[in-house]
């Protein structure tokens, strides 16, 4: 996996940065007094050891307060040094302005572990020219570096104390884990170092061997049979609703299994969860746009944490030439693990998924906010919206095909007419005659209803009306029934149809 070291133009979204200070507690106050305290420190303000990296840390105020982070891998060529080292200066510098003052002064660190054959005081020395190029940069911002060291081999060396008793040419030992004030201090606010940045990459690395070729013949077929759905439009809502039903399924199956402690042995269980079948039928219903943003609503909660791990364990089984299709599992474990606090993780994520594809919309907004210092809450909000009016347009049409059901199960058993026990055509002569606004007084010869209400059928007219003249009977209106029943008339036989509009009409909205 890369570690971002092709990036020779970096930026607030493509470095890894954050303006929060470290305070592990408000009460705590912690100084670091030599260069070898600082050394220790670096993974507790990182939340990892990091490998191959640029580190730089903003200072505030008279005491050197802790305050803005930023991260990005050392560029392999170095050529690309003087034009990355002042873009990292202006983007430390001015992203803290942004959100309060400009740095006092800044802390940088490289870190680097020997190639094979190489020797940690040889990096050390290659890398001198960069730490140079850092800090003409920071100083043409009017920020001096108040120390800059190489962190290599289990031992760091200060490019700015020239006192060899205490940097000495041979650099000096780290010290043993959890030995220093700094590890105390982190111990008791509960802060965690996650090992290396490579350990932390090697868990979306692909699969390899036996388990790598049968997932990619999975992903062959899925392929194969779902992107043509997907793309004819027709079929794709279809699609995406399977996918999320066995995201869904998956999702119980993940919660149901203990996360181990282990990195290894949890990882090798939950890629044992799920099968090549299930996770190609993902990995591809993922790359449709809308399927990825619903799945990104299992973001908190409970499911939370077992979304983080299935979103891994799908990045996990995007083997090649399928790694392109690894972007969205890392961008929805990204945004897991920042809406959980996991701000390390979320970082490795989402800067996966950026290495894959650079011009990844979603994985470089949430990167971006993540680095801001954003409150991921802003977007819990609104992916709590889409699925609240999801729902209530689903309850609304469930309600309107409810409805439709019960006006064609009344059409098939006569209507109104089965109210009022009347026939079909008796039924439909009572309502032409309350269109008419005609009475119905007197006997005919198709009887009379339980209402009392005389019905006068095709076959007989009262005496009285063979010598009314013979009304016209004005067509109805495209608009609705037209006239109310007379008094003496069927009251209320043409005014259902007007409630089952309007009952229409408000399930449409």
């Amino acid at each position: 996996m890369s570690n971002r070291d092709e990036t020779s133009r970096p930026s607030a979204a493509s470095a890894d940065s954050s303006t929060t200070p470290w305070d592990p507690r408000p009460e705590t106050q912690i100084t670091l007094r030599s260069p070898a305290e600082l050394a220790d420190a670096l993974p507790y303000l990182m939340g990892f050891h990091p490998t191959d990296s640029i580190v730089m840390v903003a200072l505030h105020g008279d005491r050197g307060r802790f305050g803005g982070r930023l991260r990005l891998g050392i560029p392999g060529s170095r050529a690309e040094w003087p034009e990355v080292c002042d873009q990292l200066a202006e983007t430390l510098v001015a992203g803290s302005a942004k959100r309060g003052a400009r740095p006092d002064g800044i802390v940088l660190f490289l870190c680097r572990d020997p190639d094979e054959g190489e020797t940690a005081f040889e990096v050390m020395e290659r890398l001198q020219p960069l730490a140079q190029c850092l800090r003409v940069a920071c100083g043409s911002l009017d920020v001096p570096v108040f120390e800059a060291l190489c962190i290599s081999g289990g031992r760091f060396w200060s490019y700015c104390c020239p006192d060899e008793r205490c940097c000495p040419p041979e650099g000096v030992p780290l010290a043993l884990p959890g030995t220093s004030v700094m590890a105390a201090a982190a111990a008791y606010a509960g802060i965690q170092v996650r090992g290396t940045l490579r350990e932390m990459e090697a868990r979306y690395a692909p699969l390899t061997g036996d388990r790598a070729e049968a997932q990619l013949r999975a992903l062959d077929g899925a392929a194969a049979d779902l992107v043509p759905r997907i793309l004819s439009g027709t079929a794709c809502e279809t699609v995406r609703q399977e996918t999320l039903d066995l995201v869904r399924l998956l999702l119980d199956r993940f919660q149901e299994a203990e996360p181990g402690t282990q990195r290894a042995a949890a990882d090798a269980r939950d890629d044992a969860l799920i099968g090549a079948d299930e996770a190609a039928t993902i990995i591809i219903g993922l790359q449709d746009r809308a399927a990825r943003d619903r799945a990104a609503e299992w973001m908190e909660g409970p499911q939370a944490p077992a979304a983080l791990r299935l979103w891994r364990a799908l990045a996990r089984r995007c083997v090649p030439p399928y790694q392109e299709h690894a972007t969205a599992p890392f961008a929805l474990a990204g945004w897991v693990a920042w809406s959980l606090g996991d701000h390390p993780e979320a970082r490795v994520a989402l800067g996966g998924a950026l290495d894959i594809d650079p011009g990844y919309l979603f994985a470089q907004l949430l990167h971006r906010a993540c680095n801001e210092g954003l409150d991921p809450e802003l977007l819990r909000r609104c992916l709590r919206r889409e699925r609240a009016g999801r729902a209530l347009a689903a309850a609304v049409e469930a309600e309107a095909d409810a409805a439709g059901s019960d006006r064609a199960r009344a059409g098939r058993s006569g209507g109104a007419g089965e109210r009022t026990g009347a026939s079909p055509a008796a039924e439909k002569t009572m309502t032409e005659r309350s269109a008419e606004g005609t009475t119905a007084e007197g006997t005919t010869a198709e009887g009379t209803t339980a209402e009392g209400t005389t019905v006068v059928g095709k076959a007989g007219k009262t005496a009285a009306e063979k010598t009314q003249p013979t009304r016209r009977r004005r067509p109805a209106s495209a608009d609705g029934p037209v006239g109310p029943a007379t008094a003496n008339g069927p009251a209320g036989k043409a005014r259902p149809r007007r409630r089952t509009g309007q009952r229409g009409a408000r399930s449409r909205q």
